[in-house]
């Protein structure tokens, strides 16, 4: 099963237009609506498309072997569907080509000021670059580690988890080439230069210059020695000024896990309360930093603290960016960060649906033009697109996530960018990149045991929201776009996806059952 196709919130409502016309037409054979209708459906296929859920709900079809151009199944390739996470086939393209697959961010730090002996008086200023993770992923083969359920979900989906690595790695390295530039005392402040580019908040979740932690409080209540004892707590990064309590309880084994967060205004007082059950999986949450800017900095004043650096400034408040320089030319460079290269950092984005990394993108994209504003990354992908051969008129965007109202896009385009990687140099790393059916990312959990394991790569999509008329769910769109390995290394492209399903109730699982469905349809396409 799918746990998680992109990122359907349930707080967000989600119009979309309802047809039974598909379902009928391709459950009878070719579709009379598309001259390229190709080959028949498998009948399980038909079957997925016969269920109650889809009695309202429209299907999309795009199946083509991109070597030839031949279409081998298709049905209404250029109507509108909303893409959900499968805009992030866009998003994540333009910076790959824009930057490249190769490029990696050097976060500097720069000594503006005077040395005298092991003291800088002056400042340290990091330079943000937008880099995603500062280190707080990186494994020790130098890859960007991920889980199947990011923990950026883990307040919507159960099941999500934390990788190992420690969020304040690329922090904590900084300070310490700090303490080997021989600076052992900052008279000055240290201030996070986060110019490069402005927080665009119509960018949900909005990216900032710095990012540690994806800007996220990682909150985990586990179960203790017995009912009725406090569960065990523990949070990272931990960084002043925040600070986390609990009040949540251990409830005997089988009873329901359930933990609730509040935060203060500020964000920097964060309470856990609720049950969680003896012998259950540690509940995990979130709680969002508010002030990343801030929080950099303090992380930053702290971990020279223990890399053995004395900063006279008050660690915690505002981050004083009043106090930079206009530039750092003849300035010393004291500490560098350097990333792991932007291909795993797309991959990163495209196995767990990075909705801050897929938004990133359109900044980064910016950047390269010398603007701070984030909406001019859009031309940036408007003329890679052309140059790709897309046919952009049948894609809106407003985000890079695919979350934004506006957000739609054709089957066709997505196949024709799909397509397009293939006559690349880049097209085995760009198809790698995309969840693998029944081994990793969000399609890790689907089809574990059927022929098509492993021979699926594909991203997922999904806009969902609640609706409050019959208390039920309504989908905008579950979709799927990707690679079929057809073996011999031949790979057709396709997209399958489905608009104006609805749940019987409530429960979450009945999304989960239809982006099963989604996955499922992929595997027979395969199969066929």
């Amino acid at each position: 099963m799918v746990r998680r196709l992109g990122a359907p919130s349930l707080r967000r409502r989600t119009g979309a237009g309802c047809a039974a016309l598909l379902l009928v037409a391709l459950a009878a054979g070719p579709v009379a609506a598309d001259d390229d209708a190709g080959a028949p459906l498998d009948p399980r296929i038909t079957e997925i498309m016969r269920k109650p859920e889809y009695r309202n709900a429209q299907w999309g079809l795009l199946q083509s072997d991109p070597a030839t151009g031949r279409v081998v199944r298709s049905a209404f390739p250029d109507q509108f569907f909303i893409p959900g996470s499968t805009a992030k086939l866009f998003s994540v393209s333009g910076p790959w080509r824009t930057l490249g697959s190769d490029h990696r961010f050097e976060t500097p730090v720069y000594a503006v000021g005077e040395r005298r002996g092991g003291t800088l008086d002056g400042d340290l200023d990091l330079v943000a670059q937008g880099d995603l993770t500062m280190g707080g992923r990186t494994a020790a083969d130098g890859t960007v580690a991920f889980t199947s359920l990011d923990h950026t979900y883990a307040d919507d989906v159960p099941g999500a988890t934390l990788t190992p690595q420690d969020p304040l790695a690329g922090i904590d390295l900084i300070a310490r080439q700090v303490r080997r530039s021989g600076i052992t005392r900052v008279s000055g402040d240290v201030i996070v230069d986060d110019r490069i580019f402005a927080a665009d908040p119509v960018l949900v979740p909005t990216p900032t210059p710095l990012i540690i932690n994806d800007n996220l409080i990682d909150l985990t209540a586990a179960p203790g020695e017995r009912a009725g004892a406090p569960a065990r707590l523990d949070w990272r990064p931990k960084v002043a000024p925040y600070r986390v309590t609990s009040t949540v309880r251990t409830v005997a084994a089988g009873k329901q896990s359930a933990v609730t967060v509040t935060t203060s205004d500020n964000g920097t007082r964060i309470q856990l309360s609720g049950t969680v059950a003896l012998g259950a999986a540690p509940v995990l949450r979130v709680s969002p930093v508010t002030d990343p800017a801030s929080f950099g900095r303090t992380a930053l004043i702290e971990a020279l603290e223990r890399a053995g650096v004395r900063v006279d400034a008050t660690p915690t408040g505002p981050n004083p960016v009043a106090s930079l320089p206009a530039g750092y030319a003849g300035r010393a460079r004291v500490a560098v960060y350097t990333s792991p290269p932007y291909a795993d950092y797309a991959k990163l984005i495209l196995k767990v649906s990075h909705n801050l990394g897929a938004n990133l993108g359109i900044c980064l994209m910016a950047v390269t033009t010398g603007s701070r504003a984030c909406a001019d990354g859009f031309p940036v992908l408007a003329r890679f697109l052309d140059a790709a051969g897309v046919d952009r008129g049948q894609i809106q965007l407003l985000d890079g996530r695919g979350g934004n109202p506006v957000d739609r896009s054709t089957p066709r385009a997505e196949v024709q960018l799909l397509t397009y990687w293939t006559r690349t140099p880049e097209a085995r790393l760009f198809r790698e990149a995309l969840p693998v059916l029944g081994v990793d990312g969000l399609l890790a959990d689907n089809c574990r045991d059927c022929p098509a394991r492993g021979k699926v790569f594909a991203k997922t999509g999904a806009a969902v929201g609640f609706d409050a008329l019959n208390e039920r769910l309504g989908v905008g769109a579950i979709t799927i776009a990707g690679y079929l390995d057809r073996g011999g290394g031949r790979f057709e492209v396709f997209y399958a996806g489905v608009t104006g399903a609805s749940t019987p109730t409530t429960d979450p699982s009945g999304i989960l059952s239809i982006a099963n469905d989604l996955a499922l349809v992929a595997a027979y396409l395969q199969e066929g």
